[in-house]
């Protein structure tokens, strides 16, 4: 069995033999109306790889002969079908055939594999394989298949099977494309012709190994003469010198990639690129004036800003930043500069006051440079500017100026009113020198010990100083410029007052000397020291002694120190609690001052009892005197309980004693007929002179107003005759109801709220009978009402009412009463 294909072009199908095989070895069959037929026999020493499926011998009817080993019955090779076919007749793609098949059509050729049935059908008598859709490289580039002979009437094989594949060969169908456009890229200004910007690459779905459909060429369609590109890389380079960002920053490219090597009929695809110049540093910072005339008043105090002014560098980020610095001039120490962050602008402040009539114009240089520099544009320098600003002083109106910051006088302390303490000056400094006028602001010197002079600024003292009292006044002194506008300075002054001996001295404690009643004569028994308000210091000095009264005494003597001390010894013994438990030593100290000052202190010495080792074991003398039992404070503090325990209980029984009653009327005894009944019928739905009830409230419960039990009536009314009882045979209800709502108003016990008052008229015309339960018991009824009785003892008046047919006027009475 032999294998005969048929190439896919269409030029082809009529009387061209095309032989195909990867051995070579073929031999040409007969053509087919549909096309040439290959014939692809192999000998016995075809290729390697081609595959003998049949193997039969050929036998001599000559006994002895040589058997030769059988040729194979078919060799597979490759198969081209065309791509993207779009003729009216399936496209015959080859033809099977087998030694075995005699023609008669007892051979069957089956097809298997991919595509098989659906792509490619084959006909099972003539072997003739066709390609029944349109293929796409693309999408599969080639299909395996298994081709095999059977017996058509047992399907018992014929030939082993064998694979054998299908190519798609390749047109040109697919454009190239850029699979990752738009792109963008980025480039320094300035850069030299050919620096690299970026590369782009299109593919081509199309086979690379068939002809030139994948073969791509590249070039520019927009962006010269500014950029190129390389035709067989895609590289992008820059075509022009000294491209600068500050004139053009972005461009856009469009590149163009096209197939079958750019010739004539390829298909092509483009992309965009956009390209922007990234900033380098190659201007310099340039001040737009080359004078900045500035100006500050001369009341402007230091850090205050004076001015501002800026370089300009159209460069971006760190390539323009411009840093500021003072170069010369006059106002070097009056001025300093500084840089605003966000704006980067150079600030200028004032550093040191400025004086208006001292200097008005002051001048500075100042120097703009950039502090990143590019190696690549030095030559393009110097990145650095300079400019000059010139600063007048307006003059302001100041106010006074103090010759001094701050004042300090003294004065001596008892110093007479009006002494004078000091003098304090200011001055105007402005061109009009104004007067200045002086005072002392009263918060500053609450008590008023000093005044000044408004026109001279002498200050003197009110009254006397003490200076134990207060040893410095601080105040404050104000100058107001007179004319003007009035603005005023202050200045401090503190006022020390000077000391002088006006204090006498004294014992420096006040403590009692306690004294043994055993005490030996001699003994010292204290020491005394003296103190001084006076401010003497490390001068102060006292001395010490008796007075003239007391000084030949015979129980204590007194001998000074010499040391601002004296000491006190005992003279006798004996001393005796019960004689003189107490003794008053007086004592005369005076001081060193000018003049000298002195003082007679009393020493009070107690004298206690002892023990052998003249610890004192009691200094009072209550103990002898006393008698026996509780001390006098304790029963002072009993005596205090049992009062106060007396005034509790007698305000606990005077508050449960009092009774308080109430003002308002709200007790039940105190509320009379809130509800009057009367045995009379309404009038029924004729009774047409019906009255509101609204009309029988008294008024002066209706306004809040309630009687009290404490306030009897303003007004009394006088009762009429026959107020008070009702006239249930009255036809004039009217009266009846006027009567009532009069005794109402005039009655202060009557209720505060509504009362019902029922009255027993029918009314006239009613054709109604009476439904009164009272007038029932006097009617004739057949109803019996005896089985009440065994209703129990809740309804046995009941039963006595009813339970009889006769019933007198006094029960009656009684149910009206219940």
């Amino acid at each position: 069995m032999a294998l005969m294909g048929k190439h896919g072009a269409r030029g082809m199908l009529k009387g061209l033999l095309l032989l195909l095989g990867v051995t070579g070895l073929c031999s040409i069959a007969s053509a087919t109306r549909r096309g040439a037929t290959l014939d692809h026999r192999a000998h016995t020493h075809g290729h390697p790889g081609h595959k003998s499926l049949h193997r039969h011998h050929h036998r001599s009817g000559k006994v002895g002969q040589v058997l030769h080993r059988s040729k194979r019955g078919w060799v597979w090779n490759q198969f081209f079908v065309i791509e993207e076919y779009t003729g009216p007749d399936p496209v015959l793609v080859g033809r099977l055939h087998s030694d075995v098949d005699s023609g008669k059509g007892n051979i069957k050729y089956i097809l298997s594999g991919e595509g098989a049935g659906t792509i490619f059908v084959i006909d099972d008598k003539t072997g003739n394989i066709h390609a029944t859709k349109t293929l796409d490289r693309e999408e599969q580039a080639q299909y395996t298949l298994t081709a095999q002979a059977v017996d058509r009437d047992t399907n018992k094989p014929l030939e082993p099977p064998s694979e054998f594949i299908v190519k798609v060969q390749d047109i040109n169908d697919n454009p190239p494309e850029f699979l990752h456009g738009p792109y963008y890229a980025s480039v320094p200004e300035m850069s030299n012709v050919g620096t690299s910007v970026m590369q782009v690459t299109a593919t081509d779905a199309d086979d690379p190994t068939y002809g030139n459909s994948a073969r791509l060429v590249y070039s520019i369609l927009q962006g010269q003469p500014y950029f190129s590109v390389e035709s067989q890389t895609g590289i992008i380079r820059t075509a022009l010198p000294n491209m600068d960002r500050e004139a053009r920053q972005e461009y856009d490219v469009v590149i163009q990639a096209k197939d079958m090597g750019g010739h004539m009929g390829g298909l092509s695809g483009t992309t965009e690129i956009k390209i922007t110049l990234t900033d380098v540093n190659d201007n310099p910072p340039k001040f737009p004036q080359s004078v900045y005339p500035m100006s500050v008043s001369e009341d402007r105090v230091p850090g205050e800003e004076v001015g501002r002014l800026k370089a300009k560098d159209p460069d971006l980020g760190d390539n323009g930043l411009v840093t500021y610095s003072l170069l010369d001039g006059d106002g070097l120490g009056m001025f300093e500069l500084s840089t605003d962050s966000e704006t980067r602008e150079a600030v200028i402040k004032l550093k040191k006051h400025v004086d208006y009539e001292t200097k008005r114009m002051y001048t500075l240089k100042v120097e703009g440079a950039n502090p990143h520099l590019d190696s690549r544009f030095m030559s393009w320098g110097p990145y650095k500017d300079e400019a000059t600003i010139k600063i007048s002083v307006e003059d302001a109106d100041e106010p006074p100026v103090f010759i001094a910051p701050s004042y300090t006088f003294e004065v001596e302390e008892n110093a007479p009113e009006g002494t004078l303490v000091g003098r304090v000056h200011a001055k105007d400094t402005d061109v009009a020198n104004n007067p200045v006028r002086y005072m002392i602001p009263r918060y500053t010197d609450v008590e008023q010990f000093f005044s000044i002079n408004s026109e001279d600024g002498m200050i003197t003292t009110t009254r006397p100083l003490d200076r134990e009292t207060q040893a410095w006044h601080n105040i404050s002194v104000s100058a107001t410029e007179i004319g003007g506008h009035h603005q005023d300075t202050k200045v401090r002054v503190n006022i020390k007052v000077k000391d002088v001996n006006d204090n006498h001295p004294e014992f420096a404690t006040n403590n009692e000397v306690l004294m043994c009643d055993t005490v030996a004569p001699g003994k010292m028994i204290e020491t005394v020291s003296a103190v001084d308000k006076d401010e003497m210091a490390h001068r102060q000095h006292f001395t010490f002694s008796l007075t003239p009264e007391v000084a030949h005494n015979n129980n204590f003597s007194l001998k000074d120190n010499r040391d601002s001390t004296a000491s006190i010894y005992v003279l006798r013994k004996g001393f005796s609690r019960l004689s003189q438990d107490v003794y008053f030593l007086p004592i005369e100290i005076k001081d060193n001052g000018l003049p000298a000052l002195s003082s007679t202190n009393t020493l009070t010495i107690r004298v206690c009892s002892c023990d052998a080792r003249d610890t004192i074991l009691s200094c009072n003398v209550e103990p002898y005197v006393l008698p026996a039992g509780l001390s006098t404070g304790a029963l002072i503090a009993i005596l205090a309980c049992i009062v106060i325990l007396l005034a509790i209980v007698v305000l606990f029984v005077a508050l449960r004693r009092q009774k308080k009653e109430p003002l308002i009327v709200f007790e039940e005894e105190d509320i009379r007929e809130n509800i009057i009944t009367y045995d009379d019928e309404g009038g029924g739905e004729e009774d047409t002179e019906a009255f509101d009830i609204a009309t029988l409230q008294n008024p002066d419960g209706a306004n809040g107003f309630l009687p009290r039990k404490d306030m009897k009536p303003e007004l009394q009314c006088p009762l009429r005759p026959g107020m008070g009882h009702p006239a249930p045979n009255s036809v004039d209800v009217d009266d009846f109801i006027k009567t009532r709502i009069a005794e109402a108003d005039c009655d202060p016990t009557a209720p505060p709220y509504d009362s019902i008052q029922i009255y027993g008229y029918e009314g006239r015309g009613s054709l109604a009978g009476s439904l009164s339960s009272l007038e029932s018991v006097t009617t004739e009824s057949d109803l019996d009402y005896d089985y009440l009785q065994s209703w129990g003892p809740r309804f046995r008046k009941l039963a006595d009412l009813y339970g009889t047919k006769d019933c007198s006027p006094h029960d009656a009475d009684e149910v009206e009463d219940s």
